[in-house]
């Protein structure tokens, strides 16, 4: 069984943390809006995680969107990351 990328290897590769604010109207009070918070890493600027998500909201969930509202932040850009082969200790 193949094991998930830790967060390390997924931020390697390019993803980032997504954040995505969902409003939705209360299945049973339709002028009442309720707001969930989701967060994953995701790759932008396609942010397929995030759209898979929103449409399984929509199929599954019975309170409707009403709008979503998201960042996205990379965690490691490309000049913060070094590879250490050794260390050197003084004193």
């Amino acid at each position: 069984m193949p094991r998930d990328p830790s967060e390390t290897e997924l931020m390697l590769k390019g993803y980032g943390l997504t954040t995505a604010e969902l409003f939705y109207r209360m299945p049973d009070y339709r002028h009442v809006l309720n707001s969930f918070v989701w967060q994953h890493y995701d790759l932008a600027p396609d942010h397929p995680k995030l759209f898979e998500f929103i449409e399984y909201w929509q199929a599954e969930i019975e309170g409707p969107l009403h709008s979503v509202r998201f960042t996205h932040r990379k965690l490691i850009a490309p000049g913060e990351w070094r590879h250490v082969t050794g260390e050197f200790t003084l004193h």
